[in-house]
């Protein structure tokens, strides 16, 4: 964009609330997040399975028809499910090794540990829980530096009570990361748009950003190399991911913002907005629900 774009910034109130990909196998995928992964099939239909915890949706599974061959496109990286505490991961810990389920690594990163896995159809996932913020490296300017090193899985193990009974409440999308095109226009959308907080810059690799702060809401990478193409309707995968802001007037103030520069966006319905980011991934921004009811 040639364009300045003004200083903007989302309230620090803001969360991640669901993301919805799109499948091939409908119940396939619905048994491997229920059974496996450890969340709760709230509602489903012939096309559709919506699941999460404790009546909160986290996770919409959307069966297509005629999927694309995956290819390497823009979209989902990985989505992390946060669960409230260290217990909480031990315990899921043994729970995907009793079952022999797919992980694919585990990383103490400085401020989280994490278990990570693949799901039937090569969506990335995330299992995670925060450190108290005391063990942080929170810089002067704000910065949260992460690092990658080997996660203590025997410790982990030894701080569960092994009282797995799926996702406990409480648990939720603690951030999406995501492949991108270009890292420069993503940064530019994600700070000076949606107003999140540019947190960790790894070079010409990765970008994460926040709102508040907190370490990441949003990643973002090239590791597929740059210029990576759009997503199409019946490609696989990330089909959108929701903010959740805290009342209507935030809500808005960001649409108040995206009209003053001219934004390309969609007023779904009174209480929701969307829109595309330069890398073709939809977001929707809606006033926080409390589960299926709201």
């Amino acid at each position: 964009m040639s364009v300045v774009i003004p200083k903007f910034q989302i309230s620090a109130a803001t969360q991640l609330g669901h993301l919805s990909l799109k499948v091939a196998d409908l119940e396939e995928q619905t048994k491997f997040y229920t059974e496996v992964i450890g969340l709760e099939l709230l509602n489903q239909t012939n096309l559709t399975s919506i699941l999460g915890v404790d009546k909160q949706i986290l996770l919409v599974l959307k069966k297509i028809s005629n999927p694309l061959p995956i290819t390497k496109k823009t979209g989902l990286f990985h989505v992390a499910f946060l669960l409230p505490s260290r217990n909480d991961l031990g315990n899921a810990l043994i729970h995907y090794l009793t079952n022999k389920a797919p992980l694919i690594g585990a990383s103490d990163h400085g401020y989280s540990e994490a278990l990570y896995l693949n799901d039937p159809e090569g969506n990335g996932i995330e299992i995670y829980c925060d450190k108290d913020r005391k063990f942080w490296d929170i810089r002067p300017d704000g910065e949260i530096v992460g690092i990658t090193v080997e996660l203590d899985g025997d410790n982990l193990i030894e701080s569960a009570d092994g009282k797995w009974q799926g996702f406990p409440k409480g648990s939720k999308i603690g951030h999406v990361h995501l492949k991108v095109a270009d890292l420069q226009e993503t940064e530019l959308f994600y700070t000076r748009v949606l107003g999140l907080d540019l947190k960790t810059n790894y070079g010409d690799q990765a970008k994460f950003f926040a709102a508040g702060d907190y370490h990441h809401h949003i990643g973002s990478n090239i590791w597929l190399g740059r210029h990576t193409p759009a997503m199409v309707a019946n490609d696989l995968g990330l089909d959108y991911y929701t903010f959740s802001v805290v009342n209507a007037q935030e809500l808005t103030r960001l649409e108040q913002h995206w009209q003053a520069i001219s934004a390309n966006y969609l007023k779904e319905t009174f209480d929701s907005l969307s829109i595309l980011d330069p890398n073709g991934i939809k977001i929707k921004i809606q006033i926080e629900k409390n589960g299926l009811d709201a």
